[in-house]
């Protein structure tokens, strides 16, 4: 269906074109990562033309350039297949990143998606006077009745300041550009980071001999990957159906406490708020540990605590403690680049999330859609894109309805 788009090129300023503007007949999907392309898939099925922007020169630019090589998805993959397509049978229940990423393309052959690429979106704003959006790129303005913001929440890597830094003489890198702990044999290499990508960073070093010291600043819930063989995260969902969710985060707190024991004597301190609702609440995820916390606990991998300053040769920390490194990654996260863009729209919040929360954060005013804001992975995405091409779908026909009618209305006034 996306080939079935139909442009119609405007002449701006005296009779010469100063800059090509399309207009869409469709919506205007802004994204070609997970999301985009589920989005993508729905509005195909439903028979609806669309047009894929994607910045980068592939589809799911995160998961094929900046991502490490042992990744694995963390929850199983009944919950992370995008809509309308599943995963290989032949495929683990954690599937790799390049299985993942193999699973995508498939996904986009199937559907007939072809973005264009190399369309970095420099503003995106609704256009009263004509009652349409006007997204510029850097070298076009497309024009449409709808946009579907499916950037997402990890458009670009997140990098604190952190007082001294610049002056650090080793190599500093974020985790989008950390492919294995090979390249760190034998270093002393300083994880600044606690989350699932922090933990699962400092286990690779130290299965490739390296030794990493990991920075917990806040607290974290560190939950079991699973329990009896059973996903730990199917369990709160299957639980969470039938109880109230300060229930169903107790009881992790209790299956993390015989899981592994009091943690706070290994540095890592738990939240008072439950892991549910604090990723709700925050949208930060619990870590679902995959062999991390063993390591803490034989002493291969050290938990420090908030760096306090970066020297030229290591760290200085606030409990007063001064290491010597060799490395240093920044375990991050990312962060949502969409108030870069969108103009003159406060659907978002000035961290580029949607203002009304989940499940109703997938529709804005004037034809403006979000999808892959969720806090909720690509379960959420999928969610979203279901709800998106549907609404768009019963637009589409209530406006093709009403041309028909009126052709038909013209078309008898002529003939008497």
């Amino acid at each position: 269906v996306s080939g079935d788009i139909f442009f119609k090129v405007l002449q701006m300023g005296d009779g010469k074109a100063q800059m090509t503007c399309l207009q869409v007949h469709g919506p205007l999907v802004i994204g070609a990562g997970p999301s985009g392309l589920a989005v993508a898939a729905c509005l195909s099925n439903n028979g609806i033309p669309f047009l894929l922007l994607e910045r980068s020169d592939c589809i799911a630019s995160l998961w094929q350039h900046r991502t490490y090589d042992r990744l694995k998805l963390h929850l199983p993959k009944q919950v992370c297949e995008l809509p309308l397509m599943g995963f290989p049978e032949i495929f683990p229940k954690y599937p790799t990143k390049h299985q993942f990423v193999s699973y995508i393309e498939s996904y986009a052959e199937h559907f007939a998606i072809k973005p264009k690429f190399k369309q970095s979106v420099e503003s995106a704003e609704f256009d009263k006077v004509c009652g349409f959006w006007r997204v510029r790129t850097q070298d076009c303005e497309y024009v449409s009745k709808w946009v579907i913001v499916a950037t997402g929440e990890n458009a670009e890597p997140l990098i604190p300041e952190i007082q001294g830094i610049k002056e650090f003489l080793g190599p500093v890198l974020h985790t989008s550009v950390y492919k294995s702990g090979s390249e760190f044999k034998n270093q002393k290499v300083l994880v600044v980071g606690c989350g699932n990508s922090g933990m699962e960073v400092s286990f690779d070093l130290c299965r490739n001999n390296a030794i990493p010291h990991m920075v917990v600043r806040n607290s974290v819930h560190v939950l079991p990957r699973e329990i009896l063989g059973v996903s730990t995260f199917r369990i709160a969902m299957a639980l969470n159906k039938w109880l109230p969710l300060r229930l169903v985060d107790r009881f992790l707190i209790l299956l993390a406490y015989f899981y592994s024991g009091n943690t706070d004597r290994f540095g890592l301190r738990r939240p008072k708020t439950g892991p549910l609702e604090l990723k709700n609440v925050t949208g930060k995820s619990p870590v679902l540990d995959i062999g991390a916390l063993s390591q803490i606990k034989s002493g291969k991998i050290k938990v420090m605590e908030g760096v306090k300053e970066i020297t030229r040769n290591g760290a200085k920390f606030v409990d007063g403690q001064e290491r010597e490194f060799d490395s240093i990654i920044l375990a991050t996260g990312y962060k949502s680049n969409v108030p870069s863009w969108l103009k003159g729209c406060d659907f978002f919040t000035k961290e580029g999330m949607p203002k009304t929360p989940f499940p109703n954060g997938w529709r804005g005013e004037n034809g403006l859609y979000s999808v892959g804001f969720t806090r909720r992975g690509l379960l959420g995405s999928g969610c979203d894109a279901v709800k998106v091409a549907q609404d768009i779908s019963d637009q589409w026909r209530a406006i093709n309805n009403c041309e028909a009618v009126q052709s038909v209305l013209t078309r008898n006034l002529e003939l008497r």
